[in-house]
């Protein structure tokens, strides 16, 4: 049930992918081939969060193909951000 949303509906810019991956989950898409970083995953949270905000009661992922650093594993893991590696 992967459905592409419109970014524009959550106040990301036009080049976001998002996803509804399931009734109750939304999940950022970040297909590139170079890891993602710190100060990537803190770009990545602002985003999330406004999801999160704009739709109450639904779980936010990270969906990628890049490879995560363990810093930045732990940190979404923090945050409560499920992290899918395609």
């Amino acid at each position: 049930m992967n459905t592409k949303l419109d970014p524009k509906e959550f106040g990301l810019p036009a080049r976001t992918v998002i996803e509804q991956i399931g009734d109750d989950t939304i999940a950022l898409v970040v297909d590139r081939k170079s890891r993602i970083i710190m100060a990537d995953g803190k770009k990545i949270l602002e985003k999330l969060n406004k999801i999160k905000n704009d739709q109450s009661g639904v779980g936010v992922a990270l969906k990628t193909t890049a490879p995560v650093c363990s810093k930045t594993k732990a940190f979404f893991k923090s945050e409560g951000i499920r992290l899918i590696l395609k």
